[in-house]
C-alpha cells in the first residue's frame, strides 16, 4: 500500500518560510517524479512544484517562481518544499503526490496571516 505523509504546515505569518516534507512507503521512490500542489476551496488545484526521480530537473508554478525550492533524498524516500516569504496568497493545504497522480497525500493545512 502506497502512502505519502506531509509534515511541517501551520500558522505562519507573511514573510516567513514554509517548510514541509512529504514522507512515503510502499513504493520505489527513487523509480518516481513527485509534485507538490496546493489547493483553496473554491479555487482550481495549483502546481507549486513537481521534480524528477532523479532530482535533476525541477520546475515550478507561476506563482511561487523566485521563491520556492523543491528537493527529495531518495533515501530517505522524502521529497521537500521550502517557500520563502510567505505570502496571504500562499494559504491553502499543501498536498504531495507522485507527479503522474497516481498517489496523493491527505494534505496539510497552511495559513499565513499576521
Amino acid at each position: 500500500q502506497v502512502q505519502l505523509t506531509e509534515s511541517g504546515g501551520g500558522s505562519l505569518q507573511p514573510g516567513e518560510s514554509l517548510k514541509l516534507s512529504c514522507t512515503t512507503s510502499g513504493l520505489t521512490f527513487s523509480d518516481f517524479g513527485m509534485a507538490w500542489y496546493r489547493q483553496v476551496p473554491g479555487k482550481e488545484r495549483e502546481l507549486v512544484a513537481a521534480i524528477t526521480n532523479t532530482g535533476r530537473n525541477t520546475r515550478y508554478g507561476n506563482s511561487v517562481k523566485g521563491r520556492c525550492m523543491i528537493s527529495r533524498d531518495n533515501d530517505k524516500d522524502t521529497v521537500y518544499l521550502q517557500l520563502d516569504n510567505l505570502e496571504p496568497e500562499d494559504a491553502a493545504v499543501y498536498i504531495c503526490a507522485e507527479s503522474h497522480l497516481r498517489y496523493w497525500g491527505q494534505g496539510t493545512q497552511v495559513t499565513v496571516s499576521s
